[in-house]
């Protein structure tokens, strides 16, 4: 059973603390036993990252090695990072820090050399060089767009998980207009995506500019390898059966070890 609901933005953490704390509960469905308790962050970097190669796995082609470039560089980053190599080959991982400050510097620089250390070529690098990538991921806490959408290339995929708010974004209007769309729920996507509803919103897209859904990927019912046409764009806000999969998905598999 996960239980989630509304509520104010938090403030900043102290220095040192995490940005996102909680716990989940693990029930049986028919007695409501507890199962099995999850660090909450923990699993959200496990979950975010799976459900963003889900998407991938359909998305993107398995063929030549990719060209990444990588928006942030905390918890999600470091899960998109691997997730992406379990599921593409690498040609090289450029990681963008947003703020410009030394602080972010010294994080792009981390993540670059922890990339190096999984055997791909990698290096910080500036927004521009969304030009030049096969794939894009935007990991942050974002309000305003990241990079120029009209720099992506066709048939290139931008992956954007750090928004969840209606007035945020962390990919523009002329990234989403020219794109091919995809979500896991429309529902919940024109609710909580800032992403597109800001583009809604300024009339360059009508609501049913969502090309399918991550339903629509896995059942077949959407051609798989995406278009060679136009930019793909998944947008992820996260959802409360994605963490209900991945937590019992973790406790069948420690119940087998046992």
């Amino acid at each position: 059973m996960w239980l989630r609901g509304p509520a104010p933005a938090p403030p900043p953490p102290p220095r040192g603390l995490p940005r996102i704390t909680g716990t989940y509960l693990l029930l049986d469905g028919p007695t409501l036993r507890p199962l099995a308790l999850f660090d909450g962050a923990a699993l959200t970097t496990l979950r975010t990252p799976a459900v963003s190669a889900l998407a991938l796995r359909h998305l993107v082609p398995d063929g030549r090695p990719l060209r990444l470039l990588l928006f942030g560089s905390g918890p999600q980053a470091y899960g998109h990072l691997e997730a992406v190599l379990a599921m593409r080959r690498l040609a090289e991982v450029v990681v963008v820090a947003r703020s410009g400050s030394p602080t972010s510097a010294v994080g792009a620089e981390k993540l670059a050399a922890h990339a190096r250390n999984l055997g791909v070529p990698a290096r910080p690098g500036v927004a521009a060089e969304v030009a030049d990538a096969d794939l894009v991921v935007c990991c942050t806490t974002a309000r305003e767009p990241l990079f120029d959408g009209r720099l992506i290339a066709p048939g290139a995929t931008v992956v954007a998980v750090g928004s969840h708010e209606p007035e945020a974004r962390e990919v523009d209007t002329a990234l989403v207009r020219r794109s091919a769309v995809y979500v896991e729920s429309r529902a919940a996507a024109l609710r909580e995506a800032g992403d597109l509803l800001v583009p809604e919103a300024e009339g360059a897209i009508g609501p049913g500019h969502i090309t399918g859904t991550l339903a629509d990927l896995v059942a077949g019912r959407l051609p798989a390898g995406g278009t060679a046409s136009c930019p793909q764009l998944f947008k992820s806000v996260g959802m409360a059966w994605e963490d209900l999969a991945v937590a019992v998905a973790l406790f069948e598999a420690a119940e087998g070890e046992e």
